[in-house]
């Protein structure tokens, strides 16, 4: 065997030594995680092209959010594709680059006169959540309105509808699409001018995964080639977003 041969072949070696199948999870959160083989969402479409730059394929599965954070955070499944910062979830969780950005808006009956000006403007107020959802650390730890747990956003307008509930919180654009496919009216909602954060989406990895410095990394090297080349702005074209 030639030397030229066993170069190749050792390069050869070691990129499949490198590449992985990496295996994500995450809720259904339309446009950015959709239940559809050919348009599987924004977010998905992104890391799967981000790590294919790098060799990496991906293995995506949908689940509860709850289920999805405590597989990755254990690192039985490698990514979340779309998470929120929380300074809490820094303890188990390897953040990338930001890729996209969501205003997280209150939703309320359509009729209410109600504007979200600080904290202090929900005193008194019932606003449902999803359940181990990052809305941020002063949201999260305020003690001067209730803040009643949901599966799911769906859930959370339900009892919206229902008047159990004053508010509830979601991306508005994400909330459009998921009321919508659920054949839920949209005039019966409304959306606060005002978003209590902006909340800039990362890929995340457990810590206590061995491989989450390496697929932190590959991510956001194939997030700038993506970028690049053109690919990043494509995926947002064909989900509506600009």
């Amino acid at each position: 065997m030639n030397k030229l041969l066993l170069s190749v072949l050792f390069v050869l070696g070691s990129f499949a030594a490198h590449a992985a199948t990496i295996t994500a999870a995450q809720d259904p959160w339309a446009p950015f995680v959709q239940k559809d083989v050919s348009s599987p969402g924004v977010s998905v479409e992104i890391i799967v092209e981000a790590f294919k730059t790098q060799g990496h394929t991906v293995d995506f599965k949908i689940m509860p959010w709850s289920r999805a954070l405590e597989q990755v955070k254990s690192g039985k499944i490698d990514v979340l594709v779309a998470t929120w910062f929380t300074t809490e979830r820094t303890s188990y969780l390897k953040y990338s680059d930001p890729y996209l950005e969501n205003a997280l808006k209150f939703m309320k009956r359509s009729g209410d006169s109600f504007e979200y000006n600080g904290i202090e403007s929900l005193n008194g107020k019932v606003v449902g959540v999803v359940r181990n959802y990052g809305y941020g650390d002063e949201y999260l730890n305020a003690k001067t309105f209730k803040k009643p747990e949901s599966n799911d956003f769906i859930a959370n307008a339900k009892k919206l509808v229902a008047k159990r509930i004053d508010l509830t919180l979601e991306d508005e654009l994400a909330a459009k699409f998921t009321l919508s496919n659920a054949g839920m009216n949209l005039d019966d909602f409304s959306f606060t001018k005002n978003a209590l954060s902006v909340n800039p989406l990362h890929v995340t990895v457990g810590l206590a995964n061995p491989n989450h410095n390496e697929y932190i990394d590959a991510f956001n090297k194939g997030l700038i080639e993506i970028k690049n080349d053109g690919t990043f702005d494509k995926i947002l074209a064909k989900y509506g977003i600009k």
